[in-house]
């Protein structure tokens, strides 16, 4: 997996509507001469967008991972605690009413998908049976339906300005530069940093509550505490990339059936290099496969992603 990172990143700098030798693009990195235009285009727009990918991708598969394992469900995504509807709402209101503001986007996502993970945690976690994994799916599923149905009423409600939002609803990167990370960075670090912390408890609590417990963990804490991680880095995603959450379902599937293991020591680092070699590679076919004109990369990630994961698949069975 880091050696197709490695090769995604360097397809990712060296190709677009301009091609560029990968001589060039390491001479570049390296700070050596090159053509002005030739680093102008690497630094100013391939750089900072290959950047977001691997961060982007990287916090995708390790929200899918924490979730997959902290509520042992293998169904489990962005989509169960509430971020993709809660995100995409955000950005609705945005664009839909106050296009002059678009810079605010990415905050805006971000506020309403940890908004919708709160939510789904304080239904799931609290009151009698506080903690139960059917209870927090449901709520999940609840809260989800509600952000949805209220996207849905934005869009109705202007329909002339739709067009303006499918691209952040299919799910794509843009060449901005670094203002976007900037700003969000933060909250990758944060939930990158939990993910770290859940390994050994996620491990744990594979075992099953009454072992964990006896072990000396708290299940319910891991489980809350792995979902908040997962809450955060799905909502800094897509407040950048748009509704991505399909990568965050596919990818520690993948690195299972690819490593034959369930040990979050192995799932979560893989699924964080998966994610993000599997994103920049499909950022790369959008950008150049129908150049200069720029496709939204979420059914990229279904055309590179389904297959490999239908074919191991196959072979598992």
């Amino acid at each position: 997996m880091l050696l197709a990172l490695v090769a995604a990143t360097c397809a990712s700098l060296a190709f677009g509507p301009v091609h560029i030798p990968l001589g060039e693009v390491i001479d570049t990195l390296l700070g050596r001469q090159v053509p002005e235009t030739s680093k102008q285009i690497i630094e100013v727009l391939r750089l900072p967008r290959t950047v977001e990918a691997i961060v982007v991708g990287a916090a995708l598969g390790v929200a899918g991972a924490l979730l997959q394992g902290a509520l042992n469900n293998p169904l489990a995504s962005p989509d169960v605690i509430g971020v993709t509807g809660g995100a995409g709402f955000g950005a609705m209101l945005v664009i839909l009413l106050s296009p002059a503001s678009v810079a605010l986007l990415p905050l805006s996502a971000l506020a309403f998908g940890l908004l919708a993970a709160t939510l789904v945690f304080l239904i799931g976690f609290t009151g009698r049976g506080g903690g139960n994994i059917t209870r927090i799916i449901l709520a999940g599923i609840a809260i989800a339906a509600l952000f949805s149905a209220a996207t849905a009423g934005l869009m109705s409600a202007y329909p002339d300005r739709v067009p303006n939002a499918i691209f952040f609803l299919v799910g794509g990167l843009t060449s901005t530069g670094w203002d976007n990370l900037q700003t969000i960075w933060p909250y990758f670090a944060v939930g990158f940093v939990i993910a770290a912390f859940m390994i050994r408890p996620l491990d744990k609590l594979m075992l099953g509550d009454d072992v964990a417990a006896s072990l000396g963990s708290r299940p319910r804490l891991i489980r809350l505490t792995a979902a908040f991680g997962a809450a955060i880095l799905a909502s800094a995603a897509a407040a950048i990339a748009g509704l991505l959450a399909f990568l965050g379902l596919l990818i520690p599937h993948l690195v299972r059936l690819l490593g034959g293991t369930n040990s979050h020591t192995y799932v979560i680092p893989v699924s964080a290099l998966a994610g993000a070699a599997l994103l920049t590679a499909a950022d790369t076919m959008a950008r150049t496969i129908a150049a200069p004109v720029e496709m939204p990369v979420g059914p990229f990630i279904v055309l590179l992603g389904v297959p490999l994961f239908l074919w191991l698949l196959r072979k598992a069975v």
